[in-house]
This record gives C-alpha cells, sequence and structure tokens, in this order.
C-alpha cells in the first residue's frame, strides 16, 4: 500500500514562477556585468532546482510496509545532492590564469541560486526571498563599499599596429590617461619586414576602464592601423609572464 502527497497544478505553477523570478533577479546583477552565468542562467538553475525538489516531495509514493509501518521518504536527501551537484557549473566558471583567478562571485551566485530554488520548491516563500534580498545586497550593495575602501588594480594589455616613424605614442598616452588608466609599460617593435610598428601596451587602474571605447578612440589616432585587447591580469601574474618581453632587442620601454 503507498501514500502520496499531493500538491495542485496551480500550486506547482506558483512555486516555479517564484524560484524563476527570484533567480533572474540575481541573475540580472551578473548579466549587467556581462559575466558567463547572467539572467537565463540562474533562472534555469533556480527552476530546476524548485523542481527537483517538488519531485522529490510530491513525486514519490511513501510505501507501507505488511506490518504497516509508513516508511517516509526523504526530500532533503534530494536537495543535498542538488546543493553538491551544481559544483560542476560552478567549477566550470571559475577561470585561473596564470596568478589571477576569476568566476568565484559568479560561481558562488549559481550555487547560491540553487538554494533559493530549493526552498521555493519547498513552499518557503519567505525564505527564497530574504534569501534573494542578501544576495543582492552582497553582490550589488557591497561592491562600491569594496571599491572604496580595497582599491584593486585592473591590469589590461593592448596590441597596436601602427605606420613606422609615426608620433602617435603621446596620443596613445593620451587616450589611456583619459579613460582613467595609466601605461605600466609600452614595447615597440618592427614587423612586417619594417613595414608597421606593434607596439604592446601594459594599462593599470584603480577602476573598471572603458575597454570598448578606449579601442575606438585608439583606432581613430593617425597612424594607428589596428588595435586588439590581448586580455587582463592580476599585477602578479602579468610580472610573471611578461618578463621576457623585458630582455627583447628593440624594444623601446616605458616606465
Amino acid at each position: 500500500m503507498n501514500e502520496t502527497l499531493t500538491i495542485s497544478e496551480l500550486e506547482i505553477a506558483v512555486r516555479l514562477g517564484v524560484a524563476t523570478l527570484l533567480g533572474a533577479l540575481v541573475g540580472l546583477e551578473r548579466e549587467r556585468l556581462e559575466r558567463a552565468a547572467g539572467l537565463r542562467t540562474h533562472a534555469i538553475v533556480a527552476v530546476a532546482s524548485a523542481l527537483i525538489m517538488i519531485v522529490s516531495a510530491y513525486g514519490f509514493p511513501n510505501p507501507v510496509s505488511d506490518d504497516r509501518v509508513l516508511v517516509t521518504l526523504d526530500p532533503s536527501r534530494v536537495a543535498a545532492q542538488v546543493v553538491s551537484g551544481i559544483g560542476f557549473l560552478g567549477a566550470g566558471l571559475i577561470v585561473f590564469r596564470k596568478n589571477a583567478v576569476r568566476g568565484l562571485t559568479t560561481a558562488a551566485s549559481i550555487w547560491a541560486v540553487s538554494g533559493i530554488g530549493l526552498a521555493a520548491g519547498g513552499g518557503l516563500y519567505e525564505a527564497a526571498a530574504l534569501g534573494t534580498g542578501f544576495i543582492l545586497a552582497i553582490q550589488a550593495g557591497l561592491r562600491p563599499i569594496v571599491h572604496r575602501f580595497f582599491s584593486h588594480h585592473q591590469d589590461h594589455r593592448l596590441e597596436l599596429r601602427v605606420a613606422p616613424a609615426t608620433q602617435c605614442l603621446v596620443a596613445i598616452e593620451r587616450a589611456v590617461n583619459a579613460a582613467g588608466a595609466e601605461i605600466r609599460r609600452l614595447s615597440l617593435r618592427p614587423v612586417r619586414d619594417g613595414a608597421e610598428d606593434r607596439v604592446d601596451v601594459a594599462l593599470s587602474s584603480v577602476k573598471a576602464v572603458p575597454i570598448t571605447r578606449l579601442l575606438e578612440t585608439l583606432r581613430g589616432i593617425d597612424g594607428v592601423r589596428a588595435v586588439a585587447y590581448a586580455g587582463s591580469a592580476g599585477r602578479a601574474a602579468e610580472a610573471d609572464g611578461d618578463e621576457s618581453d623585458d630582455e627583447d632587442d628593440g624594444d623601446v620601454e616605458r616606465r
């Protein structure tokens, strides 16, 4: 004999809807910052977690043994598996490049959203809403405080192709300074049998640099033929990885 807990279709829709909405709210903050996992990813994780919670709580009957002892299924076991299993998605968002680690906050938000979905799937709407509020407060509210009291240098690399014997280096430096950054290192070397020069620029700033706008400005400088963004890294990573550039012949170094 089996005894099954029941839940109405309306309640299922409400729980999945709440999970989707709250997960999307968390993902919206990540989407605004153009992170790898944005609004859709967070919403999917939340609604999937809620669905798994609903299935684990209401999808299986509670079997009754021959001696009329009710064997109660434990939905918390499935919830625990969701929390641990979501780690594979979070691990894919963490990028370790040289000495710089990125994606930790986004991975943590994905993990937290699974908890929101489980709470919504379990009918704990207040807990899900409060959890969402705290997560948003941490992600968005603490960001200005961190940037205000804890300055983190951001390092970027640019590669430019310029016409030989041009006087565009001063204009390049002015454009970088206008974007709120400073040049930590600039190297110049001839390429293509002297048909043009390659300029490698390492930038540093204590605030976010509008890279797209900076690239457009650099492309408009006379003598600049091409501009490419070569990536970003921490100070330690850049120092460890670029020491060989200082020893190349023909480089003009500016510090």
